[in-house]
C-alpha cells in the first residue's frame, strides 16, 4: 500500500465525527486568534468613537457594533480556550468622555467615524470569507459564516445611514449606458 492511502486513512480517522474533536490547523488558529485580537481593538476604538460622535443614529450603530464584537469575542475566546490556545491581549476600555470636553480641532467628525466603520465592516467581510474558505472544521466555518452575516447586516444599516445623512462619498459613477454615444 502506498503512503497516500495511509495518509487518507489517517485523515479520515482524525477528521470524522464531531468537529470539536478534530484538531484545528494552523490557518484556523491564526484566523481565530487574529479575529479576536482585531475585535478587541475594535471594541476599544468604537467605545472611543462613541464619545466623539454627535449624531444619535451613529452612536446607536457604534453601540450595536460594540455589542456584536463583544458577542463574537465571547465565542472566539471559548473556542480558543477549548483548544488550548492562549488568548491575545485586549486593550483596556477607554475612559468616559463628554463630546463637549473634546476640543473641536481634536474631534473626529461623524462622517469620518461612519466611513471608518464602513471600511472596518468591509474588511471584516473579506476576512470572514477568507477564513471560511481555508477552514476544514465545520464549526469554524459556521462561526465565521455567522460573523459574516452579522457584519453584512450591520454594514447595510451603516450604508443606509450614510446615504440618508448625505455622508456617503461614492466612487466615480458610470452613468453612460453601453449604447450611449
Amino acid at each position: 500500500m502506498n503512503i497516500s492511502y495511509h495518509l487518507r486513512r489517517l485523515a479520515m480517522g482524525i477528521l470524522s465525527g464531531n468537529p470539536k474533536d478534530e484538531p484545528l490547523h494552523y490557518g484556523e488558529v491564526f484566523d481565530l486568534w487574529s479575529t479576536l485580537m482585531a475585535g478587541n481593538s475594535m471594541i476599544a476604538y468604537y467605545q472611543t468613537m462613541v464619545h466623539h460622535a454627535g449624531d444619535e443614529d451613529l452612536k446607536k450603530l457604534l453601540d450595536e457594533a460594540i455589542d456584536t464584537c463583544q458577542q463574537q469575542k465571547t465565542q472566539l475566546e471559548e473556542l480558543l480556550k477549548e483548544n488550548g490556545i492562549a488568548l491575545p491581549p485586549a486593550p483596556p476600555a477607554p475612559p468616559d468622555a463628554c463630546l463637549e470636553d473634546i476640543p473641536v480641532g481634536a474631534r473626529i467628525p461623524d462622517p469620518g467615524i461612519a466611513a471608518t466603520l464602513s471600511v472596518d465592516i468591509a474588511g471584516g467581510l473579506v476576512a470572514c470569507s477568507a477564513a471560511m474558505g481555508k477552514s476544514i472544521r465545520e464549526d469554524v466555518i459556521m462561526l465565521f459564516g455567522q460573523f459574516h452575516t452579522q457584519k453584512a447586516a450591520l454594514g447595510a444599516k451603516v450604508l443606509r445611514m450614510n446615504k440618508e445623512k448625505g455622508w456617503l462619498i461614492p466612487p466615480p459613477l458610470h452613468l453612460k449606458g453601453k449604447h450611449d454615444c
